[in-house]
């Protein structure tokens, strides 16, 4: 029997806002541990990418670990059905913010700020918490199959708050991004661990060689926006402010010193240089919460498939790019 996935997400958060937390998270946690028992490829993925944040692990310790990694993963899914039915309330007590710092002075010029990002956490509750707390919040989404379930996606994200920008589909995205820096104050967070756009940039990653977005850092170059790197983990609630919550988990958005673009090189390195430097960074985030990168696919260049690449990257350069 085929699933019809776009209608199961419209379904998940027409009604998943009306099911008890406790049951979503229960069912959520069963969900995460049978897809983990299965060991399908996503799982084995994860594996595979963990392996390579901490290497010392030896095998038992690594099951162990891709078993919390589907739960923080499975977490968020869940989260994310139940999202629009939160209070103000209930999301400012599942946000915990460090390094404000960084940000807020370039949010109180009038500026727009831009934020590196893994795919960590729940970074839909981070921009509807930051949407109101910080300032308005623009990204990218992928454009997903089929064009309904991108829809889906769209509706949700902009149901809490949040400007979407499609990464195909909608026009030259650079160029649109470009225009959104030159507004301001607000945020404009890009989720940059995956290469989607066959143009990326090689950095050192765990001591492997990975392909990540250039969008960051490019941006910031061309435009001398701030790039902020920026994690969000889980971390578990207590007492009062669990209450205020609803819920036994919460987030820490971390954000990073301001990354420096160096004025003694050619652009080109200015973005490779950039680039790593917001990598190392968060990269620091990953190998703290390694369960809370939520890494299923392909990042490492050894795990890329050598003519599958060379033929995206030849289609790439045909098309032209940013």
């Amino acid at each position: 029997m085929r699933v019809d996935v776009a209608r199961a997400y419209q379904l998940a958060w027409r009604y998943g806002r009306r099911v008890p937390a406790p049951v979503v998270r229960a069912l959520t946690a069963v969900a995460a541990d049978v897809t983990w028992a299965r060991r399908g490829g996503g799982v084995r993925r994860l594996e595979a990418n963990l392996a390579r944040v901490r290497p010392e692990l030896d095998a038992r310790a690594l099951r162990r670990l891709s078993r919390a990694g589907m739960r923080s993963y499975l977490r968020y899914f869940g989260e994310a059905f139940t999202l629009p039915a939160l209070t103000p309330a209930q999301v400012a007590a599942r946000v915990r913010v460090t390094g404000r710092e960084h940000v807020q002075p370039h949010l109180d010029e009038g500026r727009q700020v831009l934020l590196a990002l893994a795919h960590m956490g729940n970074w839909d509750l981070a921009g509807a918490w930051a949407t109101v707390h910080l300032a308005p919040v623009t990204t990218v989404a992928e454009r997903l199959e089929p064009e309904a379930l991108f829809q889906e996606f769209v509706a949700f994200r902009e149901s809490i708050g949040l400007t979407i920008v499609p990464l195909t589909g909608g026009g030259d995205v650079f160029r649109r991004l470009t225009r959104v820096v030159r507004t301001g104050p607000g945020l404009l967070p890009l989720l940059a661990d995956r290469d989607l756009t066959a143009r990326g940039v090689e950095v050192d990653l765990f001591g492997r060689r990975a392909r990540v977005a250039a969008g960051p850092a490019a941006l910031s170059v061309s435009s001398g926006a701030p790039l902020v790197p920026t994690s969000i983990t889980y971390e578990r609630l207590h007492g009062a402010r669990r209450r205020a919550a609803g819920s036994p988990w919460g987030i820490v958005i971390t954000f990073g010193a301001v990354v420096p673009v160096p004025t003694d090189v050619p652009r080109a390195d200015q973005v490779r240089a950039v680039t790593q430097a917001w990598v190392d960074r968060v990269a620091e985030a990953i190998h703290a919460r390694p369960q809370d990168w939520h890494m299923l696919q392909r990042v490492f260049v050894e795990d890329l498939d050598p003519a599958r690449d060379a033929a995206v990257r030849a289609g790439a350069d045909a098309g032209g790019g940013a």
